[in-house]
């Protein structure tokens, strides 16, 4: 059974930009279903400013945060099922982005940082945790669709 996701991606050059000259903003909007609009921008470390935009999402920082995103879902149903409860969960993620053996820039690598309260008399184990995170990476849609190296801090790879 296929899913399908969609997003719409709207840029439009503004009245004074010339385009042809590479001086044209990189701002724009991401719309999803359901109603949200985010504005996105590419990243002023790949883009100056004022031609991008510090306070919009740019596609690495969206990347990131997707692989967070379906590891914490992931990680929560999961400890759903084991019947533990988690209170809060809050994830630091951070990727870098280096060049392939081609020279290209690619997000090579994301860790995740969780930080996780339980509450309730059964609690989780620090090897049980770390292996609801393993199975939560191997079972997350997204971590699952791309290449990039990820790693949660302080859990070992198996």
């Amino acid at each position: 059974m296929a899913h399908e996701y969609g997003a719409t991606i709207r840029w439009t050059r503004g009245e004074d930009e010339s385009f042809s000259d590479n001086r044209y903003s990189r701002g724009h909007t991401w719309s999803f279903d359901g109603g949200v609009t985010v504005p996105g921008s590419a990243s002023p470390s790949v883009v100056s400013l004022p031609l991008s935009r510090e306070d919009a999402v740019d596609p690495e920082e969206a990347f990131v945060a997707a692989i967070s995103s379906c590891h914490m879902l992931t990680f929560l149903s999961i400890a759903a099922k084991k019947r533990f409860v988690v209170d809060f969960y809050e994830d630091k993620a951070l990727g870098i982005m280096t060049k392939n053996e081609n020279g290209k820039l690619f997000v090579s690598k994301v860790t995740l940082d969780p930080a996780i309260e339980f509450s309730g008399d059964k609690q989780p184990t620090p090897e049980q945790i770390a292996d609801m995170h393993r199975l939560a990476h191997k079972e997350c849609f997204i971590a699952n669709s791309v290449l990039t190296e990820i790693v949660v801090a302080g859990i070992p790879s198996h």
